[in-house]
């Protein structure tokens, strides 16, 4: 049986890859290979390793609403200090902030998203379902 990245070998008794490794390297859950993103930040059908469905996971726009908030604190709070200190052109701060803010995006993005599958893939997660009632 094949081991399994998150959990170690099949029988429990091999190492596994961190969370961290899985998610910075936008590799499959199961095999570990680098194969989850098709895009920039689009995850690929299945996995061309080991044929993981990645159509089956849910991550939805969590890591997008939650990256956007924090991302786009840090970066202000820069911004400002950069204004308040050096008082830049405003050309400046586009030519800073534009690429940054994109790099950070793309950049978490990825992270997130990849994260939140390792950790959906790991707990057996799945959309819920609410079980009928007995008579």
């Amino acid at each position: 049986m094949a081991d399994d990245p998150l959990t170690g070998s099949a029988d429990g008794s091999g190492p596994a890859l961190p969370l961290v490794r899985l998610s910075l390297g936008g590799r499959c859950p199961r095999c570990g290979s680098p194969t989850l993103f098709a895009g920039m930040t689009r995850f690929a059908a299945r996995c061309s390793h080991c044929g993981l469905d990645f159509s089956s996971f849910n991550v939805g726009d969590g890591p997008a609403a939650f990256l956007t908030l924090i991302l786009g604190t840090v970066i202000v709070a820069a911004a400002i200090t950069l204004e308040l200190t050096v008082h830049p052109p405003l050309w400046v701060h586009a030519v800073v902030w534009l690429p940054v803010t994109l790099a950070a995006v793309i950049g978490s993005l990825r992270i997130a998203k990849a994260a939140l599958i390792a950790v959906e893939y790991r707990q057996a997660a799945h959309e819920g379902r609410i079980a009928p009632r007995g008579p």
